[in-house]
């Protein structure tokens, strides 16, 4: 089998065994597949702002944002325009090409349509590439967001098929399917990835990239994000992330999507340097700019610029 073909025919078995590689194998099949598709020395800056935070009626269990724990996350309304221009004018300045905005809803109402298609006009009129993840999307409202000039959308699958539901119960993995195919009809790149870290098996950490790699069109992007533990959510005492099975989860990423970037996204305030560079040649190329993601932590601006100088990275567009 030629390792640099694009597939979209991948099993759960093919992956696991990826991942139980040695490392050092599977580092150098994940790098071989990155500098044939990618600038090895580029990672992409996005920035990531919550437009309206708090509140939300579903129950993820890794959440803050879930009306159902009480983690001293305050339901907040949705932001003015002014003040989201005002934050991507900062990200760009900051070096971000790309501006993602976050709302935490299960599913956003028209007139949150409406305020919403009026800030991705006026973040893509500063020159930045525009990202949402608003919760679920109705065929209309992709089309709506992809006629205001929407870039990407965020919906991620979070986990596998099989272990989706000790994690969420308030909607199921064919409402997020569902939503991923309305975005790809519309037009709208997909960012599409999951988190390590629930309390899944390693088969379930290979039947997540199993699923996204065998999607009719892989995501544009792929983030994945290592579980940030809050005090009041159900996964507050979950044992911390093995940074290694972090870089298993990029490598095969990488490998059975050799054009997606990925990004290596939440929980990277607690990463060593040397852990994020390992992230980096298991073939992620993309980072989130910013001392927050939505409600939690992340690493400063001045902090990420000085790693990449020392690994001698840029940061660039995809």
């Amino acid at each position: 089998m030629n390792a640099i073909a694009l597939r979209h025919d991948w099993t759960r078995d093919e992956v696991a065994a990826l991942m139980a590689l040695p490392l050092p194998e599977l580092l150098f099949r994940a790098q071989t597949i990155h500098r044939a598709h990618h600038d090895p020395l580029n990672i992409e800056i996005a920035t990531l702002l919550s437009i309206k935070t708090g509140g939300c009626p579903e129950d993820c269990a890794y959440c803050p944002q879930s009306a159902a724990f009480d983690t001293g996350v305050a339901a907040g309304k949705l932001m003015p325009l002014d003040a989201v221009l005002d934050a991507a004018r900062a990200a760009r300045a900051s070096g971000a090409s790309r501006f993602c905005m976050g709302a935490a809803w299960r599913s956003p109402k028209e007139r949150d349509i409406d305020a919403v298609c009026a800030m991705v006009e006026g973040v893509r009129a500063l020159g930045l590439e525009t990202c949402a993840t608003l919760g679920m999307l109705t065929r209309p409202q992709a089309q709506r967001l992809r006629d205001a000039g929407l870039d990407y959308y965020n919906h991620n699958l979070d986990t596998s098929p099989e272990f989706y539901g000790d994690i969420i119960s308030t909607r199921t993995y064919a409402d997020r399917l569902e939503t991923l195919a309305h975005v790809r009809d519309a037009g709208i790149a997909v960012c599409c990835g999951g988190i390590v870290g629930l309390g899944e098996s390693d088969a379930d950490r290979a039947g997540l990239i199993a699923t996204l790699a065998s999607l009719p069109a892989h995501p544009e992007s792929v983030p994945v994000n290592a579980l940030v533990r809050v005090a009041g959510t159900p996964l507050a005492e979950a044992p911390p992330v093995d940074p290694l099975d972090l870089v298993r989860v990029i490598a095969a990423a990488r490998i059975t999507m050799p054009k997606s970037v990925v990004r290596l996204s939440a929980g990277r305030e607690t990463m060593t340097d040397e852990a994020q560079a390992l992230c980096f040649l298991a073939g992620a190329n993309s980072i989130f700019y910013g001392e927050r993601l939505l409600t939690t932590a992340n690493p400063g601006a001045d902090r990420d610029r000085a790693l990449l100088a020392r690994l001698g990275m840029r940061a660039g567009q995809s």
